[in-house]
Parts: C-alpha cells; sequence; structure tokens
C-alpha cells in the first residue's frame, strides 16, 4: 500500500507537499482541516520542538478546539500521529506508516476489487457531499462555518440523510425564513424521528403541517398572515406530543372562542391537555366527557328550600309584631 511520509529534503525556505494528499485528502476535507496539516508539515521539522494547540490556533485565528478537532481528523485519516502533554498542551506529530487511500483516477490501472470499489463509493459520496455544501452556501447566503459544515455532515453520515433530502430540508426552513443551523437540526431530528427518507415524504409531511396550521387559524378567525413561531409551537405540541387529529383540535379551538371569544391557544392548549390526560382519542369521547359532566353538574345542585307553612320568606317580616287596641288610641287623641 502507498505511504505518505511528511519529510522536507528541500530548502528551509520551502514546504514539500505530496500530490498524494492533495489527489486522495485535499478535496475531501475540511478547509480549516487542510490549514492545520499543512501548518504542522510547515513546522515539522524546526530545531525549538514541535506546535503547541495554543500557538496554532494564534497562527490561524480560530479556537484551540477547532485546532483538536482538526488533529482528530488527520488520526483517523491515518495522516497523523499525535499526543498531548497536559503541562505545557504541546503536541507532537509522529508521521510514519502512514496509509493513505490509493489513487483511483485511472481506471485502467485499476482492478474492480471490493475494497476499491468501496473506496470508490465513499469518494463519490464524499464529491456528493462537498456539492451540497456549496448548495448550502447559496440558500444560507453566507460561508459555512466549521459547525455548520459538521452538522451538515452529521445529516449525512449519522442521520443518513440523502443528498437531495439536506437540500430540501435546508430550501424548506429558509423558504419559511429560519436560516439559523440550530433551528435545521432541529426540523432534521423531527424527520429523524417520523422516518422521512424521501424528499416526497418530507413534501407530504409539510403540506399536512400546513393545513393544520391555517386551518386553526381559519378557526380562529384569524386571515392573511402566517402562524407566529409561539402559535407554531403550540400546534407542534397539540400534533405531535397529544397526538390529536385536526378535528379535534378544531373542536376544541371552536369552545374557546364560543367560550371567552376571541382567540387564545394558551386556553385552547388547557382544554387539549384535560382531553389528553382523559385518554380522549375521537369526537365520540368528548361527547362522553359532557355527558358525564352535565350529570356530575346535575347532581351537585342542591333544592331550593320552602319556608314552612304560615310564613314568609320576605326578609322584612324578620322582625316580632306589635298588636295595638285602636279605640284606645281613639279615646286618647280626642282627650288631647
Amino acid at each position: 500500500m502507498t505511504k505518505l511520509t511528511l519529510t522536507n529534503h528541500a530548502q528551509n525556505s520551502t514546504t514539500v507537499l505530496e500530490n498524494e494528499f492533495i489527489d486522495c485528502h485535499m478535496a475531501q476535507a475540511n478547509g480549516e482541516y487542510v490549514k492545520v496539516y499543512l501548518l504542522l508539515l510547515r513546522h515539522l521539522n524546526r530545531p525549538e520542538g514541535a506546535l503547541s494547540v495554543s500557538e496554532m490556533a494564534d497562527i490561524l485565528d480560530c479556537t484551540e478546539k477547532d485546532v483538536r478537532r482538526a488533529l482528530r481528523y488527520w488520526k483517523k485519516q491515518d495522516l497523523v500521529d499525535y499526543c498531548e502533554q497536559t503541562e505545557d498542551d504541546t503536541v507532537k506529530e509522529s508521521v510514519s506508516d502512514v496509509h493513505p487511500a490509493p489513487a483511483l483516477f485511472a481506471e485502467s490501472k485499476t482492478t474492480d476489487t471490493p475494497s476499491n470499489i468501496q473506496q470508490y463509493r465513499r469518494r463519490e459520496e464524499r464529491k456528493e457531499l462537498k456539492e451540497l455544501l456549496f448548495v448550502a452556501e447559496q440558500y444560507l447566503g453566507k460561508t459555512l462555518s466549521s459547525t455548520d459544515i459538521d452538522t451538515i455532515t452529521y445529516f449525512y453520515d449519522t442521520l443518513h440523510m440523502s443528498v437531495e433530502l439536506i437540500e430540501y430540508l435546508i430550501e424548506y426552513c429558509v423558504e419559511n425564513g429560519h436560516k439559523s443551523m440550530h433551528y435545521i437540526k432541529k426540523v432534521a431530528l423531527s424527520w429523524d424521528e417520523r422516518k422521512i427518507k424521501t424528499v416526497a415524504e418530507a413534501k407530504a409531511g409539510t403540506i399536512l403541517y400546513n393545513k393544520n396550521c391555517y386551518s386553526v387559524l381559519n378557526a380562529y378567525g384569524i386571515k392573511g398572515r402566517a402562524p407566529a413561531a409561539s402559535e407554531i409551537a403550540y400546534i407542534k405540541r397539540w400534533n405531535e406530543e397529544y397526538c390529536f387529529a385536526l378535528d379535534i383540535i378544531l373542536e376544541a379551538c371552536n369552545r374557546t372562542m364560543n367560550t371567552i371569544h376571541q382567540p387564545n391557544f394558551e386556553y385552547t392548549d388547557t382544554i387539549l391537555k384535560n382531553w389528553f390526560e382523559k385518554k380522549v382519542r375521537r369526537l365520540q369521547d368528548i361527547e362522553s366527557l359532557d355527558a358525564d359532566f352535565q350529570k356530575e353538574k346535575e347532581r351537585k345542585k342542591k333544592p331550593s328550600a320552602k319556608p314552612a307553612a304560615g310564613t314568609s320568606s320576605n326578609k322584612f317580616n324578620n322582625f316580632t309584631g306589635r298588636s295595638y287596641d285602636m279605640d284606645s288610641l281613639e279615646r286618647r287623641l280626642v282627650q288631647q
């Protein structure tokens, strides 16, 4: 197998980079990782010793975390071996026994062994990913940071999303006004939980989701605008956490309007949370709850107490009555 050894047989003012690195490794790597590799090569044989992580971070104007991430990447590629000394954070690189992948450009010189086919597929996958990163930059309108690249790579390598699906994911989020990679990742994880693996499945899911959002707004009498972020959060909870069908959600919205006569997502959420706790799954379940509630309400009503015979319930009669001798009173008046 071809071996790549970092050596410098030229003048001290010249750094030699072998074509093997350019052909088989550079195109696949993050640009920041390439910078770290070139800096290591540049200072490989310096008399004062190896560069420290902090020195490399200062030279490249990046964080020490970025440098360590690059070193781990090249170690996985078997191009650099290093160890860290905790005392002064020095990185010592050893570049013996390096095994880069063989070049795969001349098909006439390469046999289709299983190893070569696998390496070719891996190279094609990296090429697809590189093109995807370029497309992502166009959608987001910025140069991708190393964190952005790692996140998109996570979609590709860990979530096993196709290039087409990742491209649609970014397009969908940007069209809805979200360019934050943190938000895009949340949507990607949501799709992964719902087992969405194709663009067609994603479109079907977003159409249904948008239908639910605008149906709720219509039930509230809200026209001519998209749902706000806080409103979307409520609708998402009703759909995904409570797992309610649209007809149940709309019933809660209608009851909100009939009770308080204005749109109120928090009030509707209280209704739906109560139904969720009572295991409501169909409209018939709601009708049963209403019937039980009415029975309980009637049971708690107390019959009104009837006044005793011969007594009046008028509160003004609540005093001791007096009797007068009208003849005696009349005589007294005449005598006066």
